[in-house]
Formats: C-alpha cells, sequence, structure tokens
C-alpha cells in the first residue's frame, strides 16, 4: 500500500477473525480484530448475515446469488469496485458502516449496517476498518485476549461483558 493510498490514521485496519453466538442470548457475533491482534471487537448482527458472512470465511459457493452476492455482481456490472468498507460511527448502542465504491472521483459511500458491509467486504476482498473514535467508544476487549487464544476463552471474556455495553446488537 503506498503512502497515497494509506487509510489515515484515524481508520485501524481490521480482518474478520470468526463468528461465535453470544454465550447468553445465542445472538452471532462477529469478532473484528486489528492487524496487531491487541484489539477486539465483537459486533451483535442477524442471523441471516451470519450465515453469509460464515458460507464466505469457508469458502462455500452457492448454486445460486444469495444477496451479498448480487450485490456485489450489480457493484461489478454497472462499472464499479468496493474500495473499503468502514465502520464509521456508534450511535446509542448501534454501529454504522459505510460502503466506499469507486476510487475515483466523485467519492461515491453508501451507508450500511456493519454485518452488511462486511459480508460483501469479503466477497469482493476489500480491506475493512473501524474509526478509531469508534474504538474509543465501542465495547473491546484490549489486552486480555492472545492471539491464539480459542473461542473457549474469547466466549468466557464476552461473557463478563455487561449486555448494555455500546455495539449490542437488539433484536
Amino acid at each position: 500500500m503506498s503512502q497515497e493510498d494509506s487509510p489515515g490514521p484515524d481508520l485501524v485496519p481490521m480482518s474478520v477473525t470468526g463468528l461465535m453466538l453470544d454465550p447468553t442470548s445465542n445472538v452471532p457475533i462477529v469478532i473484528l480484530r486489528d492487524l496487531d491482534r491487541t484489539l477486539f471487537l465483537p459486533i451483535w448482527i442477524g442471523v441471516a448475515e451470519a450465515q453469509a458472512i460464515a458460507l464466505r470465511i469457508e469458502g462455500v459457493t452457492t448454486p445460486r446469488p444469495l444477496t451479498h452476492d448480487l450485490l456485489l455482481q450489480m457493484c461489478e456490472r454497472l462499472g464499479g469496485t468496493i474500495e473499503k468498507i468502514v465502520i464509521s460511527d456508534l450511535r446509542e448502542g448501534t454501529f454504522i458502516a459505510e460502503i466506499h465504491l469507486d476510487p475515483a472521483e466523485p467519492k461515491r459511500i453508501l451507508d450500511a449496517r456493519p454485518s452488511d458491509a462486511i459480508a460483501l467486504a469479503l466477497r469482493a476482498q476489500a480491506p475493512i476498518y473501524v474509526r478509531r473514535a469508534v474504538l474509543d467508544q465501542a465495547q473491546i476487549v484490549t489486552g486480555t485476549l492472545d492471539p491464539t487464544d480459542d473461542e473457549e476463552r474469547i466466549r468466557r471474556v464476552l461473557e463478563e461483558m455487561n449486555p448494555n455495553d455500546p455495539g449490542r446488537y437488539t433484536m
């Protein structure tokens, strides 16, 4: 990545570490981790979005396009590309995401749910970023997890989180 392609100091590159179920509510959680593997950002998501993310992570190809596959196909056939997605805000306990299209001007940014943006980014092999201000606001897990921790250890840490902390997904 060249200096001019750099996302800037306010954007933290993240990757999808995996999916798990909230041990108390059985709601799916997508776990994002920074590239230094020191920050974990759990985002509670819906079941359909969790399935879309899981299928992509596992490399499963469906005989017909699912919604996120269809959106990517439409974007590409209309001459667009997914440049990146950004978890850009946290308002009243709800994460807000942006899908950045086409690196050329004029910039095109679409409002999206983080789960849909992540599912789309995985399909487009686009980078995932979180604004540093969002990480500062959110219930992030720092320093308490090691990159080699297994799902059980992560589950125990998540169980200790307060259900009213920012970033909880409510159904």
